[in-house]
């Protein structure tokens, strides 16, 4: 029945939308950094959005599959294989027992994401399944998967239903990944306490996403940026996306794994839609801004949860 870690990639971990109602008691939230890709292929599967996925790093897991699956790839394209065969991302893919999946070359993006119909047996911690490696807490362990670990579908196949397999997610869908994103953001708290240079240099430039970067924030590399005048701030509510100015004039981006609170300036917040483009960049590729109004964000965020529901609905049609 299990799903067995041959070998572990160099961070593969177990991530699910994260523990988002805990935050006043200084809980970060955790989960997956590119919610969109995990949210599609739940989806696609049949799944609770929130049904817990691995989360894997190039060069990511090689896993053999101990019974009959179904499963389905997102996010970044790794080149994955079962058995010697291409597989394709976005699509439910059925894996026969002591088959193996494993990925060869990283084509696009930085982050993959794999879900299996009916999700995996796994203990919540404060209502989610996801990994917190500072506190070693939820996923498998509290920890990033190794060699041998198995995991345990819920659900296997004597004779799996054929209709899951005509359905994929429309390009359209798919956030549009690029190592150079330009990433739209809304002006943060702070953002009109820079100097004029300043909001144009935050606007004009190019980011080079530093080494200094993981998946609790993107240090970001450029032409330092300076308030017009000093501010001491008391530590204030940040969440995933938004950006920060550090004393030394670089900015950090805040990501999965942020702190619940912080004390540097919001300059601005990468809006929901594009948080997916900055979540599957890794160190030396770059970004740029463009500021939008939060009207406009709101708009963006309204479309995509209306596409949602759409591929839901049609997933649903074409299972019954």
């Amino acid at each position: 029945m299990s799903l067995t870690i041959e070998k572990p990639g160099i961070l593969t971990t177990i991530q699910d939308l994260g523990r988002t109602r805990y935050r006043r008691f200084g809980i970060n939230p955790g989960g997956v950094m590119d919610r969109t890709a995990v949210r599609s292929i739940n989806i696609l599967l049949g799944n609770d959005e929130n049904e817990a996925v691995l989360e894997m790093h190039f060069p990511a897991a090689q896993i053999q599959f101990g019974s009959d699956v179904i499963f389905a790839l997102g996010g970044a394209e790794f080149g994955a294989e079962l058995d010697g065969v291409p597989v394709e991302t976005w699509r439910p893919v059925f894996a026969a027992a002591n088959s193996r999946l494993s990925f060869g070359r990283k084509n696009s993006g930085s982050r993959t994401y794999l879900a299996v119909k009916g999700g995996f047996k796994l203990e919540h911690w404060l209502e989610s399944a996801s990994t917190n490696l500072a506190a070693v807490t939820g996923g498998f362990e509290g920890r990033k998967l190794m060699t041998g670990d198995r995991l345990e579908p819920r659900q296997s196949y004597e004779k799996p239903p054929r209709n899951i397999f005509h359905v994929r997610i429309s390009p359209s869908l798919l956030p549009l990944y690029s190592s150079f994103p330009t990433v739209r953001i809304i002006a943060g708290a702070e953002f009109e306490r820079l100097s004029a240079a300043s909001q144009v240099l935050l606007k004009d430039q190019d980011f080079l996403i530093s080494n200094a970067s993981d998946r609790m924030g993107f240090r970001l590399l450029g032409k330092p940026i300076s308030l017009a005048k000093p501010l001491e701030l008391l530590s204030s509510a940040v969440d995933f996306g938004t950006i920060q100015l550090l004393p030394d004039g670089q900015l950090t981006v805040l990501m999965a794994d942020h702190q619940t609170t912080g004390g540097y300036p919001r300059l601005a917040h990468v809006i929901s839609r594009d948080l997916p483009l900055l979540a599957q960049l890794c160190a030396n590729d770059k970004v740029a801004f463009h500021l939008v109004d939060a009207t406009h964000a709101e708009e963006l965020a309204l479309e995509f949860e209306r596409d949602l529901d759409l591929l839901r609905v049609g997933c649903q049609y074409n299972r019954r």
